[in-house]
């Protein structure tokens, strides 16, 4: 099984190139392909001819696309496009990664991959014309959201994982102002990593239905409870202050609640991810 990785480079992409294996793994980077030119990914598909394309390539910077919605809309919307049509040129199975973010935030209980979406700003437009995208061009595909991914070297657009984030400016000494009205599922990309790569050779082989997942560790918890795990977990004390969104006063708006359940791993066989204060726990061990 061929599989290609796009978006090689960031925190997900990463962690499923460790995992997968590295003779049959092409992990390709911004900087070895540019998921925007149409030509160059149906060229690059057409000669890797690969079983399997993940797309992890986002632009994830949710307040620089609410004041500019273009970049946002070229690399989550039309480049998807692009990609789902030269995966299905080559025959080959496309994953779309994706977002809890193209929920609203208003239901008190876990979204289903049966629930209707309903984006609130302009980065979760441009995530749910992705999977739209995805979903129409491509015969044989899976969208899978995940939520509040996490991993070592973080996310270059968001300057490092949130994890890393607090560790740092807790270590500086710095005070920490974390809201505490969002609610969600922070998630360890190399446990996402680990279920997918277990999902793709049945995804190729037409062993297992595509459609729509969620892949996130289990349990919730808000942003501001989620940092204080972090720095119980790892030794580190530092002042907090819970916050409001209203008082974070960031440029897009973010669902208040975004956990996501997944209804679909058991019915494939596979158990769920671990709770998400275990993963913490695992990720701060871990040396790697």
């Amino acid at each position: 099984m061929r599989v290609v990785v796009l978006g090689a480079a960031g925190q997900l992409g990463r962690e499923l190139v460790r995992v997968l294996p590295p003779a049959e793994t092409i992990a390709l980077a911004r900087a070895d392909l540019d998921v925007g030119d149409a030509d160059a990914v149906a060229a690059r598909l057409d000669a890797l001819r690969p079983d399997v394309v993940v797309n992890a390539v986002a632009d994830n910077r949710v307040d620089v696309a609410e004041q500019d919605p273009g970049p946002a809309t070229a690399i989550n919307a039309a480049a998807v496009g692009a990609i789902a049509r030269a995966s299905a040129a080559a025959n080959a199975f496309l994953v779309q990664m994706s977002t809890d973010y193209v929920f609203d935030g208003r239901a008190r209980r876990p979204y289903t991959e049966a629930d209707a979406p309903a984006p609130l700003g302009a980065y979760a437009r441009s995530k749910l014309e992705g999977e739209r995208l995805a979903r129409t061009i491509a015969p044989r595909h899976a969208v899978v959201r995940v939520a509040g991914l996490y991993a070592r070297g973080g996310s270059r657009g968001k300057g490092g994982s949130f994890v890393d984030r607090v560790l740092t400016r807790a270590r500086a000494g710095d005070v920490l102002r974390v809201v505490d009205d969002q609610v969600t599922a922070p998630s360890w990309a190399r446990d996402v990593a680990a279920t997918l790569a277990a999902l793709l050779p049945r995804w190729a082989a037409g062993t297992a239905p595509g459609g729509v997942f969620h892949l996130t560790n289990a349990g919730e918890c808000s942003w501001y409870a989620f940092a204080r795990a972090v720095l119980r977990e790892a030794g580190v004390a530092a002042t907090m202050e819970p916050i409001t969104t209203a008082a974070l006063a960031a440029p897009a708006p973010r669902p208040a609640y975004s956990v996501l359940a997944d209804t679909r791993l058991a019915a494939l066989g596979l158990p769920p991810l671990r709770s998400w204060d275990a993963a913490l726990a695992a990720y701060l061990r871990a040396d790697d």
